[in-house]
């Protein structure tokens, strides 16, 4: 069973968006890739386990602070490994900011 989300609107950095001017470059998502969105501030990465129309359904691979790319175990309710699904309209491109220490995690 996956895990209910209200994921945010990625906005600006939709990755639908983004392609809406170049479809034919648009990587849909395949089991095994590593799709983002965004949540309370957070960059999650997905990793797909399965599609269904235009959904990834996959575990939560990191959870990453937008500002400093800090790593985090949990966000709110949601944590590592816990089994999402990701309509591909909330897809996000990831903020740039400074690497965070793989291994600083809190």
């Amino acid at each position: 069973m996956h895990k209910h989300v209200e994921w945010d609107d990625p906005g600006s950095a939709s990755v639908l968006r983004y392609y809406a001017d170049h479809p034919q470059d648009y990587p849909e998502p395949h089991v095994g890739s590593i799709i983002s969105a965004r949540l309370r501030g957070f960059t999650v990465r997905v990793r797909v386990d399965a599609r269904v129309e235009d959904t990834s359904i996959g575990e939560v691979m990191a959870l990453i602070a937008a500002d400093n790319g800090r790593r985090k175990q949990s966000v709110g309710d949601l944590q590592l490994g816990d089994i999402v699904r990701l309509p591909d309209d909330y897809r996000a491109m990831e903020p740039r900011h400074p690497e965070a220490d793989d291994d600083e995690r809190d």
